[in-house]
């Protein structure tokens, strides 16, 4: 009996081994209808990415019917301004649900797939696309075998105009319209509402502010207070600083307990940079209108001589500061022109 019972207890070995292998594996179909079924649980469109799933997807035999779409993220991470973790995560499923409205027939959208990936859940797939650094992503086309080798990344400079520029990647990679990025409303459907109740409400009272002239339009003071901000807005850098996100500071690499406030190259410009700019360049553009619209209106020769005087002198000081900082910044040097008849 135990010499006969060998050959079934090897085959049921075997067949047990190829059920666990099939557990294991999909076909190009199941795994299209599975992704569609983890998609479609997602408010977003983003998959959420784990080592065993990684193992089912490069299971499917190349050329697979699908291309993958990878964002890699660290939750420790998030606290560090400098890398825009949470706001790239936030972009890149902007990036996934535009896709799927633009989309919506499931021969396209089953051809791209979005993933997010934990480092601390998944360390191994980190390790098998060769990740060192964040921000990342990558997009692994459908012949790919080596994911780190076969696998594309995405640059780093792409990173700065968030998800289209994520689209444009996707759409170079993948040879697939993305489309226009649909991005929610600053005012939602019931602030909007709630404003317009206000202001039906205080319209009467607004009209008849309008029509006596006693309105803050009406004040030339609001109207000096807004040139000015409007200068240093302009000049300060500030919008550079709203679109990219640019930190304030940065935390020293060499000693985490000191604050840098100017970076040294002309590829980034922290927040307080600009700020310092703007503040300068305001104190000139502030003085001279001083000295053209008020100091003139002083009777007072000496007092007009001595003003003056304090208002060039300060002025010349904060040009100074500022083309020092260029040179700094750039590496690039601006002299001042002396004609030859006066060396």
């Amino acid at each position: 009996m135990a010499i006969s019972s060998t050959p079934t207890l090897l085959l049921l070995a075997a067949l047990l081994l190829l059920l666990v292998s099939a557990n294991h594996s999909l076909s190009p179909n199941d795994a299209v209808s599975e992704l569609t079924r983890l998609r479609s649980q997602s408010p977003t469109g983003v998959i959420h990415l784990t080592d065993s799933l990684m193992k089912r997807i490069k299971s499917v035999p190349a050329p697979r019917p699908f291309s993958i779409l990878i964002f890699f993220d660290a939750q420790q991470l998030h606290s560090k301004t400098e890398l825009s973790l949470p706001a790239l995560k936030t972009e890149f499923a902007l990036l996934a649900s535009s896709f799927l409205t633009n989309n919506p027939d499931s021969k396209i959208n089953s051809k791209l797939f979005f993933f997010n990936i934990e480092f601390q859940e998944s360390q191994q797939t980190f390790s098998q696309f060769g990740v060192n650094s964040l921000p990342h992503i990558r997009v692994v086309p459908p012949s790919a075998t080596d994911l780190k080798k076969d696998s594309i990344q995405m640059d780093a400079s792409d990173f700065s105009r968030m998800a289209e520029s994520m689209a444009e990647f996707v759409e170079t990679k993948t040879k697939l319209e993305v489309g226009p990025i649909h991005r929610p409303p600053v005012v939602s459907k019931k602030q909007m509402m709630f404003i317009a109740v206000i202001l039906l409400i205080w319209s009467p009272f607004l009209i008849k502010k309008i029509l006596t002239g006693h309105t803050l339009l009406h004040d030339k003071y609001v109207w000096m207070a807004g040139a000015i901000f409007v200068y240093f807005f302009s000049v300060g850098g500030v919008m550079h600083n709203i679109i990219r996100k640019m930190p304030m500071f940065l935390a020293d690499k060499n000693d985490p307990g000191k604050l840098v406030f100017f970076y040294q190259g002309s590829g980034m410009q922290l927040g307080a940079e600009g700020f310092s700019i703007g503040f300068l360049y305001t104190i000139v553009g502030v003085l001279l209108a001083f000295m053209t619209h008020v100091l003139v209106r002083v009777k007072s020769r000496s007092a007009q001589m001595s003003v003056m005087a304090f208002a060039l002198f300060v002025s010349f000081w904060a040009v100074k500061k500022v083309i020092s900082l260029d040179n700094w910044k750039t590496g690039y040097g601006i002299h001042a022109y002396w004609p030859s008849s006066w060396m």
